[in-house]
């Protein structure tokens, strides 16, 4: 099931950002080498960050944006996590 992680940054997110980049990245390698990341990355107007996973549950999900380093340190003032259905590109469509 895919899910979609919205983190906002907080007032000192992007000085933060900076510090804790690597262990963010770090902490998501794993579900990238299973082909669970399917797209990751700021917003270019600073807001903060997109990630979209695949998860067996709404509550790993959860537990993946609790535990990632830019909610421990703050980085993202604020977490959502929202079931996702993607529509298009068609999953069926060849790449």
């Amino acid at each position: 099931m895919k899910f979609v992680i919205l983190g906002f940054d907080g007032p000192e997110g992007q000085a933060r950002r900076k510090i804790h980049r690597a262990a963010h990245l770090a902490n998501l390698e794993p579900l990238d080498r299973q082909g669970r990341v399917l797209l990751a990355g700021p917003f270019t107007d600073l807001a903060g960050s997109l990630i979209v996973i695949e998860a067996t549950s709404i509550e790993e999900a959860n537990q993946i944006a609790q535990d990632d380093p830019y909610t421990v340190h703050g980085v993202f003032e604020r977490v959502e996590v929202h079931p996702f259905k993607q529509v298009l590109p068609s999953e069926s469509s060849p790449a």
